[in-house]
């Protein structure tokens, strides 16, 4: 009898929607459990929605923000910046190099915890409030950073305001101020920080006095800074990968992509060529690191993971694109496809990554208009969202045949998240579940 009741408890017991323990069924990084956008295999996400269908719930976020959700367990993570009803007694102070004004106004900058299944709000901080220092483009928010998560630890960057260590619960473990930004033209902020092994690791991108630094992931405390001043603001994510037991992390930049042993700091090889404002994050294919930049311009370069020093003229990258690559959004692999949209357009590319070989160009993606967010890879299809709220999904076949066109009538810039059966979409002011 009592192994009758213990069984129909255990039946009637929630079951967490992910293994608590299987990191790649989780989503622990701006673009997935891999860092390049391609979902676990395990992830099986709805193709069809709008307003009214499939949408499990939606939760109100506290102000704004365009940092994309993580999710670990039955817990989704998302961070927002509240404007408040305070005034800063002090002056404004203003850049005259800045195209943006600061704004005069307390910000409450915030971290929310809201249950997977039902949507409830299981805790919410204020990890600080403050006066922001410098404005903002009127695409941007003052959380622009995306969290991150070991399955231990919840890490969130509000830039200037601070790095933020939580547990899972909602307890506050430590913060560290890395100083106040100051970013090209005022137009903001969007520190992501990114875990490799027992280190945290933020790209400090800024018009001036640029670093990345090493943080130790239990303390806070500092391990490293390697001097960066030769770059300006890139509003760009490292890519942590491991080559041969060593493990690099890898980071977009103006003049040059560099690769940083993250035990020491210490360079490892670097390669010049990148646009201006070196946004995309770079991705792994093979024995190559791919990166990206396309404002005003246009480069890919793929670059052996094993070079060493400067190889920007050395012959040695593997090969190079130069049209119809992407500012903001990051590029997808498919296979051996890399594809990528232009610019912030609605136009796809498409390359061999062994080769770099035109597969095909220009495509439109229609329907989708500008896009900021990235795209995802899930169950033999890709996604792609558009600043208005819509997402194409398209076939992962040869001809990429478009499956459904899905509209929330919102504006998102965060990427999409797949994980399990659902999808988590954060526009500037909701975070909607989407599911079948």
């Amino acid at each position: 009898m009592r192994l009758a009741l213990s069984i129909l408890a255990t039946l009637a017991m929630p079951i967490a929607p992910t293994s608590l323990g299987n990191e790649l069924d989780n989503w622990t990084h701006w673009r997935g459990p891999t860092a390049d956008g391609v979902a676990s295999s395990n992830a099986k996400p709805p193709l069809n929605w709008d307003t009214k269908t499939n949408i499990k719930w939606t939760v109100n976020l506290p102000g704004e923000g365009t940092a994309t959700p993580i999710v670990w367990g039955d817990q989704v993570f998302v961070a927002s910046a509240e404007k408040t009803d305070k005034k800063s007694p002090a002056p404004v102070v203003i850049d005259e190099r800045a195209k943006t004004k600061p704004d005069a106004f307390y910000y409450r900058f915030v971290v929310t915890c809201v249950d997977r299944i039902s949507g409830k709000t299981r805790w919410q901080k204020v990890a600080t409030e403050q006066v922001p220092h410098e404005g903002r483009h009127e695409t941007n928010t003052y959380a622009a950073g995306s969290p991150t998560t070991d399955g231990e630890r919840l890490y969130v960057s509000f830039g200037s305001r601070g790095i933020f260590c939580y547990s899972l619960s909602g307890d506050l473990i430590w913060q560290e101020d890395l100083g106040d930004m100051r970013t090209r033209l005022g137009w903001g902020e969007a520190v992501t920080p990114v875990l490799a092994g027992d280190s945290l690791i933020v790209n400090w991108d800024q018009e001036e006095g640029s670093f990345i630094v090493a943080l130790d992931k239990k303390s806070g405390k500092q391990k490293w800074k390697v001097d960066r001043s030769e770059e300006v603001t890139s509003w760009n994510t490292p890519f942590v990968t491991e080559y041969h037991g060593k493990t690099m992390a890898i980071v977009n930049g103006t003049n040059r992509v560099r690769a940083y042993d993250v035990l020491t700091g210490e360079q490892l090889w670097s390669c010049g060529g990148q646009t201006t404002n070196a946004i995309p994050s770079p991705i792994r294919f093979e024995n190559n690191a791919i990166c990206m930049s396309g404002y005003r311009a246009a480069c890919a370069n793929a670059i052996p993971l094993d070079s060493v020093g400067d190889i920007t003229n050395a012959n040695k990258v593997v090969w190079n694109v130069n049209k119809g690559t992407p500012y903001v959004p990051s590029p997808i692999l498919t296979g051996t496809r890399l594809l990528f949209t232009a610019a912030n357009s609605d136009v796809l590319s498409g390359v061999d990554a062994r080769t770099g070989k035109v597969l095909f160009e220009r495509k439109r993606l229609s329907g989708v208009g500008t896009l900021y967010s990235s795209p995802v890879a899930a169950n033999g299809h890709l996604y792609f969202t558009g600043r208005d709220g819509t997402t194409l999904v398209l076939k992962d076949n040869e001809s990429l045949d478009v499956v459904a066109t899905n509209q929330l009538n919102d504006s998102i810039d965060a990427s999409m998240v797949a994980v399990g059966d659902q999808v988590f979409l954060r526009s500037w002011t909701k975070l909607y579940c989407i599911q079948k």
